[in-house]
């Protein structure tokens, strides 16, 4: 089953559990899907669709921040519920030993020198890792070593 019908699946699930937290979130990504499909014509695949649950992601994780940072633990910890929900869909996330594995494989692979390779290094990452690793924490360790190297 794509990740598309299990997220429609689990919408009908909801609707039937009565469940209005989880079917409003849900709806949500369905609706960024959507948005998606329409702007870029496609019908968006498996790839595409982590790319999106990863933006949303992302916008939760920043707004979590700020509420808390705002002493609004309400909406922090409606923004946590959506961000575990929308977690469940991404693949099984890399352990922290594979993924300074494959930032090291990038470096040997690329004979990366220094801090001006890594964009380079990040292009090479950023299709092997995107979904199963926050990106952010690769660059930082990609940045460390080659500042060392």
């Amino acid at each position: 089953m794509n990740l598309k019908t299990r997220i429609n699946e689990d919408v009908k699930s909801a609707m039937r559990a009565r469940s209005t937290k989880v079917l409003g979130t849900l709806r949500l990504l369905l609706a960024a899907i959507k948005q998606r499909e329409v702007d870029e014509r496609v019908e968006l695949d498996d790839d595409a669709l982590i790319a999106v649950i990863n933006k949303m992601l992302k916008q939760r994780r920043d707004s979590i921040a700020q509420f808390a940072a705002a002493g609004r633990n309400d909406l922090a910890d409606a923004e946590r519920f959506e961000a575990d929900l929308l977690t469940a869909y991404l693949p099984a996330a890399l352990s922290p030993e594979e993924i300074a594995t494959a930032v090291a494989a990038a470096i040997t692979e690329l004979a990366a020198t220094g801090p001006a390779d890594i964009g380079r290094v990040m292009n090479t990452l950023r299709p092997r890792l995107a979904g199963r690793a926050d990106m952010g924490e690769v660059s930082r360790l990609a940045k460390t070593r080659l500042a060392g190297a």
